[in-house]
């Protein structure tokens, strides 16, 4: 029987209800990860701020419990450690109204697809929601949804199982809303309007069920800063915190707070406005704010409806385009280029902190997936440029003293950028795969397949040739560094590229750096820092860290940046020997083996640096596959990154020296 025959009418499926969500929880979602996880809370949270931009509710809550035992019943588990969240806002509320289709509304909403106010121009002019899927997804993707709307002093409740609804929609008195959630509806009974959702993540679905404490507050305080005079308040019994969030200064207080750790050249310069389709008719509003700073790291960041759009889109081109259209024409009407001076728009972004916030017609919207990362509208580029535009050239021609500082900065980068480019160029140039390019130190693996392929960062000759006689060859590479490197976190392009060991380290790895890094050049996917367990090794690692976020960050984000942690003591009885990796692993062996031992002689060796250890041990304990540790290096909150580098590696002394002393007590001395 051929293919085309097994083929049939009965092998087409059908996916029913919310069983697409459950099945392709990535379509929906993006992903079953902590990412995805935290993404439920997004969507929910979402619809209280929707109610907000439409004009209605002023507060939000949002809370963190564990099962109680009445939720455990009616998720059906004997789970006693899941994590409940349960989100509360004072809006409209869900209409409980019979809908057409024969159901209550909110079972609509609830239970279906592609359902929900959101496509009702005049129920939501301007929401997050787009798909209509957020909450059906959310509740699908649970073992327990339990949702609370209040009306009129009336309570209408209904829980699902898997998005299946237990019983139809119910009235319940206060006191029996409080018994359900006793933390969570104090506030909530005392509302005219509002709705309460509660939900349990599925476990079989994603991969942890356990919430981050800072990723919630992070998702919680992007919208505080947007929404300019929203009250957000987080409870969260599982890590016992209780915070506040409200911005009366909205995106302003946004860049004001990530410039908090640099030094600003101006005042924020800040604009709304609001633009209107010649043809369409249909409004855009926006809000945006920017300051420069003394760094040279650029910080963009971009919204649309509240929804964090990190890959940007067409409203941050027409940011770009305006930004750099208005400083061009400023620039040469004052006069304040030399004679062939030129910038470009690249130039613009060192020391560059923006904002940019646009709020349209949820019925227009068009992003490139459900999971809302980049926006297609091409409208928004228009207005976005036409707003901004007008704007910026007014704040200049009326603040020209912040109109020099602003073009001397982009002058001082455009300059940097000349200097950098014969250096930079030849750094791309030498970073094809032909070995006749390669740096001579750099002791290459065999293989050419980058995803076998990884490379280990080495400081000192000794550590350095231990790794190269020890290393399997076949995939593993070394690459030595004399010294301590550069430190990146205040040095322009140029300044990296004239550095030889950063140099050369670029055309290893082969994928350029900076705006040029290209993915697909890249050689090996596992990037790994080698240094000492001491403080120098520390410093070394830390300076590499520097480097790698900074200059190349989708090498970071990417995921293929480690830290090895070689043993820190060697223990041995009789001929027996084993590694250990901190001081509390040593005391637990010997304990051990004086239990086990009475009376054995136990030899400890304290490594001072991975020079100390012959061909063999660093194999055994800090390369092998087998028996190795590394620690993969992530991204999970990029603001507190961004400030860790800046107090730690940048200029200013006195940051620095208040975060020592803030933590001295925190410090553990190796003697």
């Amino acid at each position: 029987m051929t293919d085309t025959q097994q083929y049939e009418a009965a092998q087409i499926k059908v996916l029913e209800g919310l069983e697409p969500v459950r099945k392709r929880p990535g379509m929906y979602i993006g992903s079953t990860d902590s990412r995805g996880l935290h993404h439920l809370v997004k969507e929910i949270l979402d619809n209280g701020v929707d109610e907000a931009l439409a004009g209605f509710g002023k507060k939000i809550q949002l809370f963190r419990t564990i099962i109680s035992p009445i939720e455990q019943e009616l998720a059906n588990t004997k789970r006693t450690d899941a994590q409940v969240i349960t989100i509360v806002d004072n809006g409209r509320g869900i209409p409980t109204d019979m809908h057409p289709s024969g159901v209550s509304a909110l079972e609509v909403v609830m239970t279906k697809l592609h359902a929900g106010g959101k496509f009702e121009e005049s129920a939501y002019k301007v929401s997050g929601g787009l798909h209509g899927v957020g909450s059906s997804a959310v509740n699908a993707l649970s073992i327990l949804t339990q949702v609370v709307v209040t009306r009129g002093e009336k309570y209408y409740y209904q829980a699902y199982n898997e998005g299946r609804p237990k019983e139809k929609v119910k009235l319940l008195t206060e006191s029996e809303v409080l018994k359900l959630f006793p933390t969570q509806a104090k506030d909530f009974v005392k509302y005219q309007t509002g709705t309460l959702v509660s939900f349990i993540a599925d476990e079989t679905i994603f991969s942890t069920t356990n919430y981050s404490q800072k990723t919630l507050i992070n998702i919680v305080k992007d919208r505080a800063y947007l929404m300019a005079g929203l009250y957000f308040e987080i409870l969260d019994e599982v890590d016992h915190i209780h915070k506040h969030y409200y911005f009366e200064g909205g995106i302003r207080s946004l860049v004001q707070h990530i410039n908090m750790t640099k030094k600003p050249l101006h005042q924020v310069f800040y604009t709304s406005g609001v633009w209107q389709d010649p043809e369409s008719k249909e409004e855009i509003a926006m809000e945006m704010a920017l300051q420069y700073n003394d760094s040279y790291n650029e910080r963009l960041e971009s919204y649309v409806n509240v929804i964090h759009t990190p890959d940007g889109g067409t409203h941050l081109q027409g940011f770009r385009n305006a930004l750099s259209r208005v400083l061009r024409d400023y620039a040469t009407e004052h006069k304040l280029l030399k004679e062939k001076e030129v910038f470009v728009g690249d130039d613009l972004k060192e020391g560059l902190t923006a904002v940019v916030f646009i709020k349209m017609s949820s019925n227009d919207l068009q992003f490139e997936s459900q999971t809302k990362t980049k926006l297609n509208n091409s409208e928004a580029q228009t207005a976005v440029y036409q707003v901004f535009k007008d704007a910026f050239t007014t704040f200049l021609e009326e603040n020209p003293k912040v109109g020099k500082i602003i073009v001397d900065k982009v002058m001082l980068s455009a300059r940097a950028r000349m200097a950098a480019r014969a250096a930079k160029n030849a750094v791309i140039r030498k970073g094809a795969l032909e070995s006749s390019t390669l740096p001579g130190k750099l002791a290459d693996c065999q293989s050419r397949i980058a995803s076998e392929c990884e490379i280990y960062i080495v400081e000192g000759d000794s550590a350095g040739g231990s790794a190269k006689q020890g290393r399997d060859r076949k995939f593993q590479a070394i690459f030595p560094l004399r010294g301590k490197i550069l430190n990146t976190e205040r040095a322009r392009l140029d300044k990296i590229v004239a550095f030889e060991e950063l140099k050369n380290l670029v055309i290893a790895l082969g994928c350029g750096i900076n705006e040029t890094f290209d993915e697909s050049k890249l050689r090996y996917h596992r990037i790994i820092l080698m240094n000492d367990a001491d403080v120098d090794g520390e410093h070394i690692t830390t300076l590499g860290l520097t480097f790698f976020f900074r200059h190349m960050r989708d090498v970071v984000e990417k995921g293929y940046l480690y830290v090895a942690v070689p043993p820190l003591y060697k223990v041995t009885v009789g001929k027996d020997e084993q590694y250990v990796y901190d001081d509390a692993e040593k005391d637990a062996l010997v304990e051990k083996i004086r239990r086990e031992k009475p009376g054995v002689k136990i030899g400890i060796q304290r490594y001072k640096g991975l020079g100390e250890m012959n061909p063999e041990q660093l194999w055994e304990t800090t390369m092998n596959p087998k028996n190795r540790m590394l620690k993969k290096i992530t991204i999970d909150d990029f603001d507190k990154a961004d400030n860790a580098f800046d107090v730690l590696m940048g200029n200013d002394v006195p940051p620095r020296k208040r975060f020592i002393q803030t933590r001295a007590k925190l410090a553990e001395l190796d003697i």
